[in-house]
């Protein structure tokens, strides 16, 4: 139908004349009414902002000589991070002579990881960048 046919139609209708793919060959329109259509779409963007979970990256911080309980309760809040659906970067911070022993530090991360092994994954394993050793972990996915 030609486009003022297609006008006259919307209007006798008391709604608009919406092209859907301008481009086309002949051009493709619909007859809708506009302001609702633009209402609902703007609700539905806001419902899907609504259920978007922001994910945050939490820091746990460790040192080549902790001591068990220290390393256990780092480990819990890292687990209670990954189960709220954050990530973690746990780091090492090599002090003087400790940098002579980098074995250690994977040892640690290994031991930390394998704690966390329930509640999450190593997404990025540690590595020694100049004088800190970092390793993220990432939450597992919910079933």
């Amino acid at each position: 139908m030609s486009s003022r046919e297609a006008q006259r139609e919307a209007v006798q209708r008391g709604l608009d004349l919406v092209k859907i793919a301008p481009q086309a060959k002949p051009p493709v329109c619909k007859i809708m009414d506009y302001g609702k259509y633009r209402f609902d779409q703007q609700k539905r963007e806001k419902e899907a902002k609504k259920n978007q979970h922001q994910v945050s990256i939490k820091e746990v911080q460790l040192s080549l000589n902790i001591d068990t309980h220290d390393f256990e309760t780092k480990a819990n809040n890292a687990k209670k991070f990954l189960s709220k659906g954050d990530k973690v970067k746990v780091s090492i911070r090599f002090r003087g002579r400790e940098m002579a022993h980098p074995e250690r530090g994977n040892e640690m991360m290994e031991k930390f990881a394998e704690i966390c092994s329930e509640c999450g994954n190593v997404e990025k394993p540690a590595k020694l960048e100049g004088r800190m050793m970092l390793m993220f972990l990432a939450p597992k996915p919910a079933k």
